[in-house]
């Protein structure tokens, strides 16, 4: 059995669909190639199908989540995934599927990028970083314990592009830390601050309530007793008084990828205006 396949019979027969809605004049030639994008993926050895239209059709890249995966079907899918775009980011990974994969992708890729930290591999076919858009966010964390999950969304908004503020160690139990660094943010035009805590999960509320760019809360597992483990943080944030969106516990690739796309979209308008 090949290890990449087509894509299904359903989707043949959906494109054929489409075909013949183009031949009656019922939607124009953009529609049918938008509808067709929405069709793709490659299916690897049953075990996972890619999205390899995703960056294109979303202006988010497809990232693979390590855990739960064995080496063997981690390699078949980020070999699939540089077969297709180039480039692919690898979260939650570890020692073993990185020695995997960098014994088992052939040809080895030109760029190998890990992060120790946030636990991520960068995985590309050229040495060339990813094309600058103008866009700038910023990334708080409250303290030292919440910086693996920040640089998980800095490697998510770099990847998409954007240039990263880092303030670390700021949080609100020394609140004065932060004041200085996020005066410099803004004046800096940063388009989007991530705010990573755990524990009580305050320092995004503060953080909203000062600055005039979105605000995402990135809840951290960390802290003990009860609402542990991220879930005081989760429902602090929840609970903000202030203008504040929110993504799940330890998220930090989502964090990163909203904000890149928020900063993306101010960075076009920019440049359109």
């Amino acid at each position: 059995m090949p290890t990449t396949s087509t894509t299904p019979d359903v989707s043949n027969a959906s494109i054929t669909s489409i075909l013949t809605q183009i031949k009656e004049n019922e939607i124009t030639i953009d529609d049918a190639e938008q509808q067709i994008r929405l069709l793709r993926f490659k299916e690897i050895s049953r075990v996972a199908r890619i999205d390899d239209q995703r960056a294109e059709r979303t202006g988010v890249p497809e990232a693979i989540l390590a855990e739960g995966k064995s080496p063997d079907d981690l390699v078949r899918i980020v070999q699939a995934c540089l077969a297709g775009g180039g480039r692919v980011i690898i979260t939650r990974v570890s020692d073993a599927q990185i020695d995997a994969l960098k014994s088992g992708i052939d040809p080895r890729p030109l760029t190998m990028e890990l992060n120790e930290r946030a636990r991520t591999l960068v995985c590309a076919r050229s040495t060339a970083p990813p094309k600058k858009t103008g866009g700038r966010i910023g990334i708080i964390t409250a303290g030292t314990a919440d910086i693996p999950v920040a640089e998980e969304a800095r490697v998510a908004a770099e990847e998409m592009g954007c240039v990263v503020d880092l303030i670390y160690d700021a949080g609100a139990a020394g609140i004065h830390r932060l004041f200085p660094d996020l005066g410099s943010l803004i004046e800096k035009g940063v388009d989007a601050i991530i705010v990573a805590a755990g524990r009580d999960g305050t320092l995004p509320t503060v953080v909203a309530g000062l600055v005039p760019v979105p605000v995402i809360g990135l809840p951290v597992s960390v802290g003990y007793g009860a609402g542990g483990k991220g879930e005081a943080a989760l429902l602090s944030m929840l609970q903000s008084c202030s203008v504040l969106a929110v993504v799940n516990i330890d998220a930090g690739f989502v964090a990163g990828a909203f904000a890149a796309r928020i900063a993306n979209l101010a960075a076009a308008a920019r440049k359109s205006a």
